[in-house]
Formats: structure tokens, sequence, C-alpha cells
């Protein structure tokens, strides 16, 4: 009973989180840890402090990013490769926000590899990192390689990425959507990023918000000096979405 209370904890968590509420978010995920040391359930220890260095690396804490992710990596050792492989992707994505390109892309390789083991045995992994596979991976990378200014790879992986995701996941598509559009923004192709931004905006800010509508929030900065008469045509589409 102590073990599901501490799934449903996480779920509720997430549920905050994904609503940008982060006190409560914080809070389940803190109530789910502890009931998961009390049940003995090393996955959903480690699970709950990478929910955590999600939330860090979502507003931007590079180094609270890493500290969690790699706490979790540390502190739970019985736990299953594709936790702990979701775990080192979640350093690797801090590393790379701290513009720690090295650092990022050895814990990446890493996590990579522990993805790949896991899927040789799906049996041995909890049921709720369902949706981590290797195109979710590829899709992390390229948001990785983006914070690198790795532009043409980041295009690259989040390209593939989006090209083998599920049309049933329409909010995540939207938020890799506008990271592909940052990234060809950046690699200095304006035309490509205005009209994916473009087509992006009402499902941004209908499914997306807070995390892809902030997202497509960056990419008129990087069309200001390159082409501002693209910015002025993306930051209208966004005002008038409100």
């Amino acid at each position: 009973m102590v073990r599901l209370a501490a799934e449903h904890a996480q779920f509720l968590g997430w549920m905050a989180q994904d609503q940008d509420e982060t006190g409560a978010a914080l809070a389940w995920y803190d109530r789910s840890h502890e009931w998961a040391l009390e049940a003995g359930d090393p996955n959903m220890a480690a699970s709950t402090l990478n929910m955590k260095a999600h939330m860090a690396w979502s507003r931007r804490r590079a180094e609270r990013c890493v500290g969690l992710a790699e706490a979790s990596r540390w502190s739970a050792p019985g736990a299953s490769l594709g936790v702990r492989g979701m775990a080192a992707q979640m350093a690797g994505r801090g590393q790379a926000l701290a513009v720690r390109g090295d650092d990022a892309r050895r814990v990446l390789d890493e996590a990579e590899e522990l993805i790949g083991r896991a899927a040789e045995r799906p049996e041995d992994e909890p049921p709720w990192p369902y949706f981590y596979d290797e195109t979710w991976f590829t899709l992390q990378r390229g948001m990785a390689l983006m914070h690198l200014r790795a532009w043409p790879r980041a295009i690259e992986h989040l390209t593939a990425g989006l090209a083998a995701l599920s049309g049933d996941y329409r909010r995540d598509r939207t938020w890799y959507r506008a990271c592909l559009a940052r990234s060809l923004a950046g690699a200095g192709e304006p035309d490509a990023a205005l009209a994916l931004a473009l087509d992006i905006v009402p499902h941004a800010a209908e499914v997306g918000r807070p995390h892809s509508w902030n997202e497509l929030h960056t990419t008129p900065a990087m069309l200001l000096r390159r082409a501002p008469r693209a910015r002025r045509h993306l930051v209208a589409a966004l005002r008038a979405e409100g």
C-alpha cells in the first residue's frame, strides 16, 4: 500500500508540475520519495529525484538539475536500467544547459547505452516510464544539442525524433516542434523557422502552456538580428493568441 501511495504521489507531483504549480509539485515529489524509501522501492525513489531534476531544468537551474540527477544515480543503485538511464539523461541535459559540452555528451552517451540495455529487458522496468524509449531519447538529445547551440545536429535529432513520435502525443509534439523552430532560427534558416513557429502557435496556445508556449517565445529573439521582419510577424501571431 505504501508503494502504491508513492506511485500516486509521484503522479500528483507530475500533474502539479505540468500546471506550473511548483510548490505543490515539490511537496508531492518529496512525499513520494519518502514513501518510496519506506516501501523499499528504488525505482520510485530515483524517479522522484529525476522529476525534481526535470523541474530544475525547466526553470534553467543547471547546477540544481545536475545535482539532483546525480543524487538519483548514486542514492538508488538498485534502480532499473531504464530509470538509471533517465537519471543520466537528466544529468546530461543539465550539463548542456550549463554549456559544458564534453560533460553533456559523455553522460548522454552513457544514458543511451543504459536505454539500449533496458529495451532488451522491458519486463525489468517499472510501468510509469512507459514513454521512455529511443525515440524520446533522440528528442531529448536534440534539446541538449540546442542548449549547446549545435544547431545542425539539434535539427537532425529533433527532426528524426518527431518523425517517429506518435501523433497521439500532441503536447509533446508541440514542445519539440517549438525546439525545432528555435534551432532552425539559430541555424540561420529564418523562413523555415517562421513557417514552423506560425504553425505551432495555435497548438501551443491550446495545449502547450506553459512549456511549449514559453519555448516558442524564444524564437523571436533568435530572429531579431537575422530576420527582423520574420520576428515581427511571429511576435504579432503570439500576441494575437494571448
